[in-house]
């Protein structure tokens, strides 16, 4: 390939969401599963790219009987027309005369519309697809993408993804088994994917998830999954219960039961946010985030602040600066001696979690001079306020808790951040799980014997000790009793 066709592939992937996907991948996790039904469903992939996730059945058909069988049983449908003809070159190649190749082999947008001829076949659809994935933020920001615009409106408003928009058109016209190649976003994503969730999970039952924790496609770094979808019987919120296998290095690494709950808008690591909902404190301490110039120019004064500015990163360290402030200011800004790591570095001392502001910069502040950016150190205040040693609690508590759910639920609770060499997949903490989880700590009303157990149970990791102090402030406020799989876990700590 020439540097113009790289750049030309390049261009497309942006442009499209388009990733192409390996026959390897559909042959050792999706054919097992099919290879038995073969001959029941006519098999369609309506973003077929070259055609590697329904040609290569093709090869498990007698040669003699395989031009009958492309022909009741093989669809396939790209709005590229390269990808139309690598895919009728490829069934070609299997024996497939090029005038059937082309009457089954079509240059379609199916993101537009369902292709309706296909609903009048004697045999029922199966959708086996990588459908292309590019995130509305990112479409709406590129001048290139912006023309996919309209794929998002009428019924499609409020829709994160252009999977999205593939999943919902299968929905709307009844196909009842799928079997989609998409990011793990679906089940782990919040914003980005509760809309989907909600709508689609109501028609669908998810039957298996391969979720893969290392890099599969060539040209991006999304964490993708393999769902296998059936349409339910009857309509309705129901819970959604699975098996799910990670795939870590090319090995499935763990299989377990997954249980996604309407109350949560069907995201897994539930139990994580029934802790957050069930746990909160009756008199929980307020959270901000970030000191903002916005708050320094409207407190300026004499006091000297020495701070890192987080909107400047260079040579792989933050610009320090000295910000001059008024008293008031100044006594917030010290008093507040802790900072939110909101993704992980890829080290395993230094994960999300609560750190020292002075301990790890050696300054009194994280200053932000531009835009606030989620995943950088954010400094964090507490009102009303607390004591340093209050503070340093609190820091040993969060950072216990979380550490106690990632180990529980293999983080599943975070959003996967980013591919590396780190010998665990690196993670996001959003900043509303992380002020809920601050929320759980009785802080303002514990007492001083309860603050010296609480650190002692923490030191032993006793988290029975630490949820059972928990509970005692829990009394007398008014909510539905504490989840099962909360208590099931402080007995199994015995």
């Amino acid at each position: 390939m020439n540097a113009s066709d790289k750049s030309k592939e390049k261009s497309l992937r942006r442009t499209l969401g388009i990733h192409l996907t390996s026959q390897e991948l559909f042959l050792r996790f999706i054919f097992p599963k099919i290879k038995d039904y073969l001959h029941d469903f006519i098999w369609i992939d309506l973003y077929a790219g070259e055609g590697n996730l329904i040609l290569p059945i093709l090869d498990f058909i007698d040669e003699n009987k395989r031009c009958e069988y492309f022909q009741e049983h093989v669809f396939l449908s790209d709005i590229q027309a390269e990808m139309v003809e690598k895919c009728v070159l490829k069934a070609m190649e299997k024996g497939i005369p090029e005038k059937l190749a082309r009457r089954n082999i079509i240059k379609r947008d199916n993101l537009a519309s369902f292709p309706e001829f296909l609903k009048n076949k004697d045999l029922p659809l199966y959708h086996v697809t990588n459908p292309p994935y590019l995130y509305l933020g990112y479409i709406r920001k590129h001048h290139e993408t912006r023309a996919l615009l309209h794929y998002f409106e009428r019924e499609n408003k409020g829709y994160q993804d252009l999977y999205q928009i593939a999943m919902m058109n299968d929905l709307r016209n009844n196909i009842e088994n799928l079997i989609y190649i998409i990011p793990t976003n679906f089940i782990f994503g919040a914003s980005v994917s509760n809309k989907i969730r909600l709508d689609f999970l109501k028609y669908y039952n998810i039957d298996l998830i391969y979720i893969f924790e290392s890099k599969v496609f060539k040209h991006t770094g999304t964490n993708i999954c393999i769902a296998f979808f059936t349409k339910k019987k009857f309509i309705g919120d129901t819970d959604i219960i699975f098996n799910g296998i990670k795939i870590k290095k090319g090995k499935a690494s763990q299989n377990r039961q997954y249980v996604l709950k309407k109350e949560f808008k069907y995201r897994a690591g539930m139990e994580f946010f029934e802790f957050l909902q069930s746990y909160r404190s009756i008199s929980h301490i307020n959270v901000r985030y970030y000191l903002l110039k916005k708050d320094v120019v409207k407190n300026k004064g004499t006091v000297e602040i020495n701070a890192i500015d987080s909107s400047e990163y260079n040579s792989n360290k933050y610009s320090t600066r000295k910000l001059f402030v008024n008293e008031s200011l100044a006594n917030l800004i010290k008093s507040n001696i802790l900072y939110l790591r909101t993704v992980d570095s890829g080290s395993i001392d230094k994960r999300v979690g609560l750190s020292e502001i002075k301990q790890d910069f050696g300054v009194d502040a994280i200053y932000v001079s531009k835009n606030t950016y989620r995943t950088s150190p954010i400094h964090v205040f507490f009102d009303p306020s607390i004591s340093k040693s209050d503070q340093l609690l609190l820091k040993k508590y969060f950072n216990f808790m979380l550490e106690y759910f990632r180990k529980k639920l293999d983080s599943e609770f975070l959003t996967t951040y980013k591919y590396s060499d780190a010998e665990y997949t690196r993670k996001y903490l959003g900043l509303t799980q992380a002020r809920a989880l601050i929320q759980t700590l009785p802080i303002l009303s514990i007492s001083q014997e309860e603050k010296y157990n609480l650190e002692s149970s923490i030191h032993e990791k006793d988290v029975k000790s630490v949820l059972k102090l928990l509970s005692t402030h829990l009394r007398g406020k008014k909510k539905r009793s504490r989840p099962l799989s909360i208590d099931f876990w402080i007995k199994n700590e015995e």
